[in-house]
């Protein structure tokens, strides 16, 4: 009997991890096709469709956006930081708490979907599931949603912002 649970058990899991994998796939072939399509039209090639999801945002816009959702979603020590000149891998940096897991969580949740929605950005989302620190990929806008002693122990913002520079929006 308890193998007869077990092995049950085990299907269901193994089916779980196929359709999360499956999943992933399915997100990774748009977000290929996105990033093809703005490729493409940014080349002035003729034939690309550039759909909404496509459009291309300023990140300064974006950026402005990405603030209001995580004002607007009581997120707290917004500070968000120039990346122009420092580094290649995005326009702006965006650093913010929430007061529990719960809520670092249904943050990033409500940006990546308010994202999708009003812009097309399809964002890569990673430590969600923990909720202690979220990172959420915009493109050209990097945003980490911390637990206030998860970001205390980093300090992601000494890393990146010179000394006496500091930009937070509240």
């Amino acid at each position: 009997m308890e193998n007869e649970t077990f092995g049950v058990i085990f299907d269901l899991y193994q089916r779980r991890i196929q359709c999360v994998w499956r999943a992933i796939k399915e997100d990774d072939v748009l977000s290929y096709a996105q990033n093809a399509a703005r490729g493409a039209a940014a080349n002035g090639l003729s034939g690309a469709v550039v759909t909404k999801s496509a459009s291309k945002i300023s990140s300064d816009k974006l950026l402005d956006n990405i603030l209001k959702s995580l004002e607007s979603n009581k997120a707290e020590e917004i500070v968000q930081i120039e990346l122009r000149g420092k580094s290649e891998m995005a326009d702006w940096m965006v650093i913010a708490s929430g007061r529990s897991s719960r809520q670092v969580a249904a943050i990033a949740e409500h940006l990546v979907e308010k994202l999708k929605q009003d812009h097309g950005i399809l964002s890569k989302i990673e430590g969600k599931d923990t909720g202690d620190w979220v990172l959420i990929d915009a493109g050209d806008i990097i945003v980490h949603v911390f637990r206030p002693e998860v970001r205390e122990f980093y300090q992601l913002e000494k890393m990146w912002l010179n000394p006496g520079e500091a930009s937070a929006s509240n």
